[in-house]
């Protein structure tokens, strides 16, 4: 069987030998099992709570090419924290035949899509919350808040000018991205 692996740690303050000592874990598992790894993916301190990373991007594409048969990671809180994204990551790689394989769970199945995804969600969640305690209590605020309706982005409030332009860069990028897909097609 031919095995991918996916490595993903969340931000600059751990450590980069994360993704080797994931990918080393892997290695051994994929070797007991007879599978030879022909593809690795990582991701450097980026969250699992976006799908918007270039590992992952890397990964799924070379899925839905039929590059490989068993993805192998180390959790599948590695893959995503949030619930919707991990079900969709499950359908979409069972949709291309593909098993999901992580040393924490084993061979994931929707029950464990369902569970892990809610207990990643909640983790999720409760951290956010400890984060804004945090930086309260430092007299800090939190970032800004945003929320997107219909492709385009509203600042529900900002806390700096810095955050809003750097959220006008993204959609004017994401706008260009859209208008050079359309005059491509």
């Amino acid at each position: 069987m031919r095995a991918a692996i996916y490595s993903r740690f969340s931000s600059a303050l751990q450590s980069e030998g994360s993704i080797e000592d994931q990918e080393r874990l892997c290695m051994a598992r994929a070797a007991r099992e007879g599978w030879h790894v022909v593809a690795r993916f990582e991701d450097r301190a980026i969250s699992g709570s976006s799908m918007v990373r270039p590992g992952l991007q890397a990964l799924l594409e070379a899925a839905q090419s039929g590059k490989f048969d068993i993805l192998l990671t180390e959790a599948l809180d590695r893959l995503s924290r949030d619930q919707a994204d991990v079900a969709a990551l499950y359908k979409q790689l069972s949709f291309a035949g593909l098993r999901i394989v992580t040393l924490a769970e084993g061979e994931i199945s929707e029950l464990h899509v369902g569970l892990k995804g809610t207990m990643n969600q909640l983790f999720l969640k409760d951290l956010a919350a400890k984060t804004r305690r945090g930086l309260r209590g430092r007299g800090r605020q939190p970032p800004a808040a945003c929320f997107v309706h219909g492709g385009r982005g509203q600042f529900v409030h900002t806390n700096g000018e810095y955050l809003k332009e750097m959220y006008d860069v993204f959609i004017n990028t994401c706008d260009k991205k859209s208008n050079y897909d359309k005059k491509n097609e």
